[in-house]
């Protein structure tokens, strides 16, 4: 688990990113989590963005997605989730 001071940290860094995953009508399914786990393994930092037409609440979205590929939730945001895993071969982000 992440502390407050590692939140307040990853946020800080994820605040000039743009999302690269969104989540729209189909809601979460196996293949964007397998993605998303990619993603964070090459930059340890995402956004994702949750679309108007998804059918599901941004924390279930949030909860699923992060329980999913196996990473720490930093913040939910208006309608984008920002998560975080460390990375095993591509470690960039060292936590304070």
């Amino acid at each position: 688990m992440l502390t407050g001071k590692q939140k307040r940290f990853l946020r800080s860094k994820a605040h000039h990113l743009n999302p690269i995953f969104q989540v729209g009508k189909g809601g979460v399914n196996e293949n964007m989590i397998k993605q998303i786990g990619e993603a964070l393994e090459a930059r340890e930092l995402i956004k994702v963005s949750v679309l108007q037409n998804c059918e599901f609440d941004r924390d279930e979205v949030a909860e699923s997605l992060a329980k999913g590929a196996k990473a720490e939730l930093v913040q939910i945001i208006g309608n984008t989730i920002v998560l975080f895993k460390e990375s095993i071969e591509h470690k960039q982000i060292s936590l304070p």
